[in-house]
């Protein structure tokens, strides 16, 4: 067998470690913890840089909203000074005295054809006036509740506002209440941006004659203002009406970009920010204010992608370093798990060297750490080892002599043995015999004592039953004088008795007497009731109470009735009892007569009895006497056949407990001959297997 020592193990593990390295997490302890650092240290990297390019997202686009919120709170103020300011000229140009005056005349019925020509001629240039003194005015409308005075426009009618003005719901509202109001004009196509947007004002002139005065104006009023708003590539400034529509774009040419449906009613009431999405999907800020009293709301949209280009440096920035870094982490890792794993390994293969019989294996000492503390561990173990080995090979050549010793002197014990097992054989023979004849003494001597045991106790049980006789006697004397006296006492107790039924008779007659006089009672209650019956019966109807209470008399006195003839029937019942009952007690007393006389007759013969019994008690003593002592005699002879019967089975037991160890004793000694040859077999195995060990 070939060994491979520290020296060569190392200058081949530092050429082929990583060829050789197990990566499998299960089994290597390096794998793992190259994994763990590797896998750690990446994923924290990258953590980190998501979380700082989320961070830096977040807080760009928080800026942006506060800084698109008040530049468009700052444009929804600027936007309602220039509405604002249409409204006032509005206001001062087209309500003044002539214009209220032009309007009272040519809505009178009375007013010529020509009168009303040059009215309409002032109050068109009137309007024309206004409408070249306010930029951006595309035309102007004057149009009167009075259908005697005609629609008038400064401007040309591109929308048929005067047509169809007066079917409008904002135009019966601002003829009743007055007031303002901003409406956009969209186009045909729905994607196109509004040319104008319109103002409309209701005015009531002297005389409570009513008109509304609207004027039409280009949408790139409030445009080039919102172009003035620069929020960053892409961005999107617009004026929204109630009804959603748009009324100015800062973009040129169509509105796809801009979608207002991202507004509810009540977000249009106030200004805010919320993020949203375009219909192509990208993700936009939306920020909004409404302003003046136009109901219109200011709205800007602004790309995330725009705000947050930025950001992509820092993303780009964690996607380098984690590569980086993770390359620093698997050199680092790498030379982690050679640093740890290559001690292992190194230590695994000089283990299994030392499992094949290599004691002198032995790791290099380097460092204090728990590798060096390892190593040193390991050194000392194998040291301890080889000791042992050692000290077991000088053991098991002791073991191996001492169990040739022990081997023979085995052999001799066994022979020893045999001959004490036959000699105490024989002595154990002699020593039954002798037990034997002893026990069949003892038996003759058992039986003589059995039958003297019985003679002894059939003249006690004569005695006994002597004593018992004489006993019986003299209680039976007792007892008859006990019967006599009873019978005399039992005689006088029936002669009372007679005499007590004899009394009940006379009482049982009484009660008989007294239960006929009950009968008339009743016979005379139960005639009463019918009486009073048929007196309530006479009465009518006032009598109807007392009959029922008659009628329960009458019922009462019946069961009183037939209660009497029970009770009368178990009177007689008695009576005839206790006749019977004197007829036989009149028998008796005789007998009790003859009865004294049998006892006094019986008692002289147990008085004579008692007198015999008291001569044959005497003789049974004398008896008793002469056997008692022959007993003793018998019982002496006994304990000594007894005592000679015990020695020889004692003796018997002692040879046969003396040759059963000395069998036990040969056992043990063919045992241990056994094991003496079981032990130099294992002896000679240890040896052989010690000497595979190179120490």
């Amino acid at each position: 067998m070939r060994f491979m020592n520290r020296e060569q193990y190392d200058t081949e593990g530092k050429r082929n470690w990583i060829r050789s390295m197990n990566l499998n997490p299960a089994t290597s302890v390096g794998a793992r913890l190259f994994i763990v650092f590797f896998a750690g240290t990446l994923l924290f990297t990258l953590s980190l840089g998501l979380f700082s390019y989320q961070i830096s997202k977040t807080t760009i686009q928080n800026n942006a909203r506060l800084t698109n919120q008040q530049t468009i709170n700052q444009t929804a103020d600027k936007l309602e000074l220039v509405l604002k300011r249409y409204e006032d000229s509005l206001q001062q140009s087209l309500f003044n005295r002539d214009i209220q005056d032009m309007v009272r005349q040519a809505s009178l019925k009375n007013t010529d054809s020509r009168q009303q020509i040059i009215i309409k001629q002032k109050v068109v240039a009137a309007l024309g006036n206004w409408a070249n003194a306010n930029s951006g005015v595309v035309a102007v409308y004057l149009i009167p509740e009075s259908d005697v005075m005609p629609n008038m426009i400064s401007g040309m009618d591109s929308y048929g506002l005067l047509e169809t003005a007066k079917e409008q719901e904002w135009y019966t509202s601002l003829v009743k209440s007055g007031g303002t109001m901003w409406m956009s004009v969209p186009t045909d196509h729905k994607d196109e941006i509004p040319y104008v947007f319109r103002i409309a004002k209701g005015f009531h002139s002297t005389g409570g004659r009513a008109y509304v005065v609207a004027a039409d104006i280009k949408t790139s009023v409030l445009g080039d203002q919102l172009k003035e708003i620069d929020l960053g590539e892409n961005a999107v400034v617009g004026i929204i009406s109630k009804q959603l529509t748009p009324v100015a774009v800062s973009s040129d040419g169509k509105v796809v970009e801009f979608d207002v449906s991202v507004l509810s009613e009540e977000d249009r009431a106030e200004s805010g920010s919320q993020n949203g999405r375009r219909a192509n999907g990208e993700s936009v800020l939306n920020t909004y204010s409404a302003f003046g009293d136009s109901g219109w709301t200011l709205m800007s949209t602004v790309p995330v992608s725009y705000l947050v280009k930025d950001t992509r440096v820092i993303l780009l920035s964690t996607f380098i370093i984690s590569i980086i870094v993770a390359v620093l982490a698997l050199v680092i890792g790498l030379w982690m798990a050679k640093t740890i794993a290559s001690p292992l390994k190194l230590m695994k293969h000089l283990m299994r060297q030392a499992a094949q019989g290599n004691l002198q294996v032995r790791m290099k000492e380097k460092g204090r750490d728990e590798i060096g503390e390892l190593s040193s561990s390991f050194n000392e173990m194998m040291t301890q080892i080889t000791s042992l080995v050692e000290q077991t090979t000088d053991t098991a050549r002791a073991v191996l002599e001492t169990a040739g010793e022990l081997g023979r002197a085995s052999r001799l014990t066994a022979d020893s043995a045999t001959e004490i097992v036959d000699a105490t054989e024989q002595i154990a023979s002699g020593a039954v015999d002798l037990a034997q004849e002893a026990e069949r003494g003892n038996s003759l001597m058992e039986d003589i004592i059995v039958e003297m045991e019985h003679v002894v106790g059939t003249n006690q049980a004569l005695g006994e039953s002597s004593i018992k006789v004489s006993e019986s006697s003299h209680k039976g004397i007792l007892s008859l004088q006990e019967l006599k006296d009873t019978t005399l006492l039992t005689e006088q107790k029936t002669n009372m008795l007679t005499d007590m039924v004899i009394r009940l008779q006379q009482t049982a007659f009484s009660v008989i007497k007294v239960l006929d006089v009950m009968q008339n009672v009743t016979r005379q209650t139960n005639i009463l009731s019918l009486n009073a019956s048929v007196e309530a019966a006479r009465a009518g109807s006032a009598g109807k109470g007392f009959m029922v209470i008659a009628e329960e008399i009458r019922r009462l006195a019946e069961e009183t009735r037939q209660s009497i003839d029970v009770v009368g029937q178990i009177v007689d019942s008695i009576t005839n009892e206790m006749n019977d009952t004197v007829n036989t007690l009149s028998e008796v007393s005789p007998l009790y007569a003859h009865q004294i006389k049998v006892v006094q007759d019986t008692n002289q013969i147990f008085q004579s009895v008692q007198d015999q019994m008291g001569d044959f008690n005497d003789q049974l003593i004398s008896v008793t006497t002469s056997i008692e002592n022959l007993n003793k005699s018998q019982f002496t002879m006994s304990d000594a056949m007894g005592q000679v019967s015990a020695v020889a089975e004692q003796s018997s037991a002692t040879s046969q407990e003396v040759a059963s160890v000395c069998e036990y004793q040969k056992e043990v000694a063919n045992k241990l001959v056994e094991l003496s040859i079981e032990l130099e077999n294992a002896s000679s195995k240890l040896q052989e297997k010690l000497g595979m060990f190179t120490t």
